[in-house]
């Protein structure tokens, strides 16, 4: 839940303290599209308020007002941990879901009054990359890359200040060295202009594998940070529960090193039974039964959640300390360093959890 994976990355904490909200700052998120209607980003106007001559764009379709359409859910999901948010004690319901004895999926309704992203105040630009069925080609996602470029002058005049990239796909050594993909290069080239670039690491983290009596089993795999996340200056995230003490990384969350040896993830966040905004075919399945026919907000998990957090953290962390803009670098270096130590292996949980309030007060 957002409303435990605020306090637990200590964003909600630099809010009260900072108000580390994200005022002035622009994130660009590349996904599936965002729904302009959803009430979610209504307060702070989160799509409205560009800097003049920054539009929302679709890659997959001839139709740009599509960025403002988001058919399929995710890039609604991911932009509404980023930003956005209710006001203190507005009422909203959410749905979250459990298995039960027999193996059935249960849902059950959540109420999430209040609910708020990582950096309420930031201005979402939407690049939509992901088709309805969020299927995509990487050249959708190199134009997004590049039309960011454009819209900064190339480094020259840094007005979208970061990017948010919960979409990947598996590296493919026959190909390419490790980071050295045409989408990994470009994310590296966004960065070295100015732009913090943040990427989930994937969810690739476990495959199957036979015993020596032919049955099936689960088992944890190395080396499987998917593209772009593989990209030497990106904040690589992977993922972990709302209490990262006590359950350590997702299984499902991809591990590094990467395919040359380079340390990845970067950092971990909450990425596990995350609420948010839901859309599309993600409302269609909040709303699928009678008792959950009102709910506007759903459950999801995955890498693609535990990013915006980091995104978020950024946004906020950006807009307090503003002589950090155009200095992803520096954005990278602090948030790493002030990551709390989980106990776990670095090539699972990189350099720690986000720690959004020490970020601010190392400084």
């Amino acid at each position: 839940l957002m409303l435990r994976s605020g306090p637990a990355t200590k964003c909600v904490a630099a809010h009260r303290t900072f108000d580390a909200r994200g005022q002035g700052i622009v994130w660009a998120v590349l996904d599936s599209g965002i729904d302009a209607k959803h009430h979610h980003f209504k307060q702070y106007e989160n799509l409205q308020g560009l800097p003049e001559g920054l539009k929302p764009q679709s890659f997959v379709t001839s139709n740009h007002a599509d960025a403002h359409v988001d058919n399929n859910g995710h890039g609604t999901h991911v932009a509404g941990i980023i930003a956005g948010g209710l006001a203190p004690g507005e009422p909203a319901t959410g749905v979250g879901w459990f298995r039960d004895a027999a193996g059935n999926d249960e849902r059950r309704h959540l109420a999430v009054a209040g609910i708020t992203g990582m950096a309420p105040a930031c201005t979402l630009l939407s690049c939509k990359v992901l088709r309805d069925d969020r299927t995509g080609d990487v050249t959708a996602l190199l134009d997004a890359l590049l039309y960011i470029q454009e819209l900064n002058e190339h480094g020259r005049n840094v007005r979208v200040h970061g990017v948010n990239i919960s979409v990947g796909h598996m590296f493919d050594p026959a190909w390419f060295a490790a980071g050295l993909t045409p989408v990994c290069q470009e994310v590296d080239r966004l960065v070295n202009s100015g732009v913090v670039v943040v990427v989930a690491a994937g969810n690739t983290g476990y495959g199957y594998a036979k015993d020596p009596n032919g049955r099936s089993m689960r088992l944890g795999f190395d080396t499987t940070i998917n593209d772009p996340g593989n990209a030497a200056l990106a904040i690589t995230v992977g993922s972990t529960s709302s209490s990262p003490h006590r359950t350590g990384v997702s299984y499902f969350s991809s591990k590094g090193p990467t395919g040359d040896g380079r340390m990845k993830p970067d950092l971990v966040a909450p990425g596990e039974r995350i609420i948010s905004a839901a859309s599309g075919e993600l409302l269609k399945r909040a709303q699928r039964t009678a008792d959950t026919a009102t709910a506007t907000y759903i459950e999801s998990s995955g890498t693609s959640m535990a990013a915006p957090h980091v995104s978020g953290a950024a946004a906020g962390f950006l807009s307090v300390k503003r002589e950090f803009i155009g200095q992803p670098d520096r954005v990278k270096q602090v948030l790493m360093s002030s990551a709390t130590d989980l106990g776990r292996a670095q090539v699972f949980q990189g350099a720690g959890m986000l720690d959004a309030m020490r970020a601010l007060q190392s400084l």
